[in-house]
C-alpha cells in the first residue's frame, strides 16, 4: 500500500507538535552531541586518501536536529542529503567518493589510491543491467531495459574505453542478468513479446551467448508451459553447473512483457544438463540480485519489493498506462543470507543481514573474493561483511543498477552501470575470478 503525501504531512505535523510540548528539562537531558562537542570531535572527517571520508562510530549518534527525506520512487535522497546543521563536518558526505564506516577494515577494501571515474553516458530514462565481463575479449556486455533491441559492449582494449551496440544472432530481447562461465555468457532474459524484429516470439528465460561467434542459444523459456514474467538476475555454480535465477514481476510493471504474470515470484534452480527447473524459494515478493560465496557455503538474495506494485496483476487489467515503478518506503528492501545444502541443490536458514536505508533498494549483488557482500543501490555501492555490518559506501553521480569486476589489477577494478552513466571504480577489494 502506498501512503499519500497528505498522510505523511499529517504524521510529520503530529510529531512536530508532540515534540513542541516536551518539557524543557526533558529536552535538554537528551544524550546528544553538544555544539562544542561537535566542533572538537566531528562526526565526519577526511581520511585515508583524497575523496574518502570516515565516520565516527557509523554516525550512530547525530546531533539534533537532523533530517533525511525518505525515497518516494521519483526522488531518492542520498545519505549525503541528510541535514545535520549542528555539525559542519557533515558537508563532506555529499561530495565524498567513499564513505568509511569501519576504518580498520576499509583499508584493505579501498587500497592505496581508490578512485571513482564517470566514463560513459547512457540514457538516464532507462535502467541498465546485467554487466558481464568476458576475459577472452576484455569486453563488458550490458543491457538496457527498454524495447530497443541492440544492447551495449564496452571495449576495454581501447584507451579511453569505447562504447558500441551489439545484437546477438538471433537477437536477445531485454537480457537483465549476465554471468560468465566456461567461455560462455549466460543471460537471464526479462523481455516478453510475440513480434520481435529478427526474432519473432521470445519469452523470459535463460539464453547463452558464445562471445566468439555472437551466436545465442535458448536453454529455458517456460515453467511447465507457463511463462516466467521476468528472469531478473542469475549465477552459475561452477561446481555443479546449476543456474540459479530470480523471477520477480518487474517486466510487467515496466511494460516489457505482454503477458501478465502466470506464476508466483520466486528463485529457481535450473539444470541445463537435464532441463529440470525447481523453485527453491518462494518467500520473496521481488527477488532480485543473487550471489554465491567463494566457498559455496552461502547464497545471498536481495528482495526489492519496496520498489514495485505499479499495477494490479490480472489478465483483465493492463500494466500501467505509463511504464514505471511505485515506491513503498515501508516495503521490503533487504538482503537475505542462506546456507547452501544438499550437494548444492537447496538453500535453507534464510536470515536478513541488511536493510537498505542508505540507498533505495538492493539491486545488483556480488560477493568479493574475501567474502564481503557488495550491492548496487541508489547512487552507488554498499560494502558489508557477511553479517551485514557496513564497511564502505561508494558514491557516484547516477543511480547504479548493477556492476561487475574485471581482471584489471588482479580483479581490483569494478564497472558500474545504471541510469545515466557508466563508471569505473579502482580499489583494493578483489572480485571472484571469471572462470
Amino acid at each position: 500500500m502506498m501512503y499519500s503525501g497528505a498522510l505523511s504531512l499529517t504524521l510529520a505535523t503530529t510529531l512536530a507538535n508532540a515534540a513542541a510540548v516536551i518539557p524543557r528539562a526533558t529536552a535538554t537531558s537528551l544524550t546528544t552531541p553538544s555544539a562544542v562537542a561537535v566542533l572538537n570531535d566531528p562526526i565526519a572527517r577526511p581520511c585515508m586518501a583524497p575523496g574518502v571520508v570516515c565516520l565516527k562510530k557509523h554516525a550512530a549518534n547525530l546531533p539534533y536536529p537532523f533530517h533525511r527525506a525518505a525515497p518516494d520512487g521519483r526522488n531518492i535522497p542520498t545519505y549525503g542529503d541528510t541535514e545535520v546543521p549542528a555539525d559542519a563536518s557533515w558537508k563532506h558526505i555529499s561530495t565524498a567518493d567513499f564513505i568509511v564506516f569501519d576504518e580498520s577494515r576499509a583499508t584493505d577494501v579501498l587500497g592505496d589510491s581508490p578512485s571513482v571515474d564517470f566514463v560513459l553516458s547512457v540514457d538516464a530514462n532507462h535502467i541498465h543491467e546485467g554487466p558481464v565481463f568476458v576475459p577472452t575479449q576484455n569486453r563488458i556486455y550490458f543491457s538496457e531495459l527498454s524495447t530497443n533491441l541492440p544492447q551495449f559492449a564496452i571495449d576495454l582494449n581501447q584507451d579511453p574505453p569505447s562504447l558500441s551496440h551489439f545484437t546477438a544472432d538471433p537477437p536477445i530481447y531485454i537480457p537483465n542478468g549476465g554471468f560468465y562461465h566456461n567461455n560462455t555468457v549466460y543471460f537471464s532474459v526479462a523481455g516478453s513479446n510475440t513480434s520481435i524484429p529478427g526474432l519473432g516470439e521470445q519469452r523470459p528465460g535463460i539464453v547463452t551467448l558464445d562471445p566468439a561467434t555472437n551466436k545465442s542459444t535458448t536453454l529455458l523459456n517456460n515453467y511447465y508451459g507457463l511463462t516466467f514474467t521476468d528472469c531478473d538476475d542469475l549465477i552459475v555454480d561452477p561446481a555443479t553447473g546449476f543456474i540459479w535465477f530470480t523471477a520477480p514481476y518487474y517486466s510487467w510493471w515496466l511494460e516489457l512483457a505482454d503477458i501478465p504474470p502466470q506464476t508466483k515470484s520466486g528463485t529457481y534452480r535450473f539444470d541445463p544438463t537435464t532441463g529440470s527447473t525447481v523453485i527453491v524459494n518462494d518467500e520473496m515478493f521481488s527477488p532480485n540480485g543473487i550471489a554465491l560465496s567463494p566457498d559455496r557455503r552461502h547464497m545471498y538474495i536481495s528482495d526489492s519489493a519496496a520498489s514495485g506494485l505499479s499495477a494490479p496483476i490480472s489478465s483483465d487489467v493492463p500494466s500501467p498506462g505509463g511504464a514505471g515503478i511505485l515506491y513503498n518506503v515501508t516495503g521490503t528492501r533487504a538482503i537475505y543470507k542462506f546456507d547452501l545444502v544438499d550437494d548444492g541443490r537447496a538453500i535453507i536458514n534464510k536470515r536478513s543481514i541488511y536493510y537498505d536505508a542508505i540507498g533505495s533498494v538492493p539491486d545488483g549483488l556480488k560477493v568479493a573474493r574475501n567474502g564481503y557482500v557488495v550491492t548496487a543501490t541508489g547512487n552507488g555501492l554498499s560494502v558489508m561483511d557477511e553479517y551485514g555490518d557496513m564497511i564502505v559506501r561508494v558514491q557516484t553521480n547516477f543511480t547504479v543498477n548493477n556492476f561487475v569486476w574485471t581482471n584489471a589489477n588482479e580483479y581490483r577494478e569494478v564497472w558500474m552501470v545504471g541510469m545515466g552513466g557508466v563508471a569505473r571504480l579502482k580499489w583494493g577489494l578483489q572480485g571472484q575470478e571469471a572462470v
